[in-house]
């Protein structure tokens, strides 16, 4: 299977994660989630294969995050509204985005990423 990242060109985060994927010669493909929202039963799928909070997939940083004011919002609803307000905006879902075989990496840690990827 083909990596997967889901980032937006601008990040500067997502651009780190694409030059140290590239300077690993690690093959991948490149979605732009702006572009390319992801869909509700990626989400699903993504937040099982992370084993994190869902909390930790929504780009608290972002100013559409801030705009909603879901640090206020996101603790009292369930884990549905939380997917599916996520599948509403890429730029509500924190990057970027890993996908392989078996696991999903959201951020960019290199320690976590070469570990995953045992570079």
């Amino acid at each position: 299977m083909m990596l997967k990242l889901i980032c937006y060109p601008k990040c500067t985060t997502c651009q780190k994660a694409e030059k140290w994927l590239d300077d690993n010669a690690i093959g991948y493909e490149s979605r732009d989630i702006r572009l390319d929202n992801p869909t509700l039963d990626e989400l699903t799928e993504w937040h099982k294969m992370s084993g994190l909070p869902l909390k930790k997939l929504f780009n608290t940083s972002g100013l559409l995050y801030k705009s909603l004011d879901l640090k206020n919002r996101l603790p009292s609803m369930s884990e549905e509204e939380m997917l599916k307000l996520l599948a509403t905006d890429g730029m509500l879902v924190k990057r970027p985005l890993l996908i392989g075989e078996g696991f999903v990496l959201v951020g960019f840690q290199e320690a976590e990423w070469s570990a995953a990827l045992q570079k």
